[in-house]
């Protein structure tokens, strides 16, 4: 699609993962594009069907794939690159392969996203979009130079966890394309994020600014309701909400432990995917537990009603750094909050806060102890503040970040 307007304004966003649905990678998408009508969004590997009805209301101009022969081939070789990774980490899982060698499929796979941004990036500049804010939601934690370089556009890039650094191909590959990181800012969600992506690319500008954006639009007395009734939740009755895939960096083992500790009935609404059938099979057993599954992702009038829940439970290992879109949401939502302490800044920013309980990470009896406090007495609601304690603005504040920042990149380099 052609024709979006190349003015210091125009707002281009950029979503490798849109094809996946739900999650707040999505809802940040639609929020901002609903904030900025003329929003070209970039779908280079295709786009849900869901979020794509939502970016057509919201007047969203929708590119998917990539245009031209460069930025076509760029998303081939990416592909080519993406399946060699996936074939890799089969042959090389088992524990028996020297780490270095177990290594190398992510490697590719850091390759294989830098050029899928790449393709996107030519494919912005082929719409004529190049000059106003180009984002990239959901960027690569390495080599952030490569995709400037090979897409020929300074843009910004969300960074949100660094889960893989560069071995010495990767470096080398990064020092032929240092130029190209002083044509990026990488924003990252937490200080954590901010602090690796200094140490690791030291030329590389790195800001904090949390991901996720407020829509505002709190539960209202009826939701929650409605939500009960959903689950055959009594209204005398606690209830938990465990939301999103098992990933490695939650501890699903601390709720598991604290769950069988439990000496007061609770009810557990559990979604998301992947997740164990193994492990909500023993939960289902448990005397004190009331399970409730919807597993995959769920629309976001569904999601609402699991929030509608007296709290939601948030449990990480210790020492993850990156923003928890769930601690966003419950946030937004207006849903009182269990979460674990693993982040030091986190946790002090929720220290005193209405609606939210800590527990230590890692410690079964702790949690017990926290959810046990919640059958007793409900929590009180989070505070129509709470979105601010977390640094979380609302999409037209983003939008306004966005641009005002692409600005100063352009004058840097209109300066060189």
């Amino acid at each position: 699609m052609n024709g979006a307007p190349n003015s210091p304004g125009s707002l281009v966003l950029i979503e490798p993962y849109a094809y996946r649905l739900g999650g707040h990678h999505q809802r940040t998408l639609l929020a901002l594009a609903q904030a900025r009508p003329g929003t070209v969004v970039i779908a280079p590997n295709g786009i849900a069907r869901q979020t794509a009805a939502g970016l057509r209301e919201a007047a969203a101009q929708v590119v998917t794939g990539a245009t031209g022969y460069r930025a076509g081939l760029l998303l081939r070789v990416s592909g080519l690159l993406a399946r060699l990774s996936w074939a890799g980490q089969r042959m090389f899982r088992s524990g028996r392969w020297p780490r270095a060698v177990r290594r190398v499929p992510h490697q590719i796979t850091l390759v294989a996203r830098c050029l899928v941004e790449a393709a996107a990036l030519r494919t912005a500049r082929l719409q004529g979009t190049g000059a106003g804010a180009v984002v990239i939601l959901t960027a690569s934690e390495a080599p952030h130079g490569v995709a400037a370089v090979l897409g020929g556009l300074a843009h910004l890039r969300f960074v949100h966890e660094v889960v893989t650094t560069g071995d010495a191909p990767l470096r080398v590959l990064g020092r032929l394309a240092r130029r190209g990181e002083e044509r990026v800012i990488a924003l990252c969600p937490t200080a954590a994020v901010r602090d690796q992506i200094a140490w690791d690319f030291p030329r590389v500008a790195a800001r904090v600014r949390v991901f996720a954006v407020d829509d505002g639009l709190r539960l209202t007395p009826g939701e929650r309701d409605g939500g009960r009734a959903a689950f055959t939740i009594p209204a005398a009755e606690a209830a938990v909400c465990l939301v999103g895939g098992w990933w490695p960096h939650k501890d699903i083992t601390v709720i598991d432990q604290a769950l069988a500790r439990l000496e007061e009935p609770l009810h557990l609404i559990v979604t998301g995917h992947p997740l164990d059938d193994t492990v909500l099979a023993r939960w289902r057993s448990l005397p004190n537990v009331r399970l409730h599954t919807e597993p995959g992702p769920l629309s976001e009038p569904i999601l609402r009603l699991v929030y509608a829940a007296d709290a939601a439970l948030v449990a990480r290992h210790p020492r993850v750094g990156k923003e928890s879109g769930l601690v966003m949401d419950a946030a937004r939502h207006g849903t009182a909050l269990i979460v674990s302490d693993h982040d030091p800044d986190l946790t002090a920013r929720l220290r005193d806060q209405p609606g939210a309980r800590t527990f230590t990470a890692g410690d079964a009896v702790s949690l017990t102890r926290v959810l046990e406090d919640l059958v007793r007495c409900p929590f009180d609601l989070p505070g129509p503040g709470a979105p601010k304690v977390l640094d979380m603005w609302s999409a037209a504040e983003q939008v306004t970040f966005l641009t005002h920042t692409a600005r100063g990149l352009h004058s840097k380099e209109a300066g060189c």
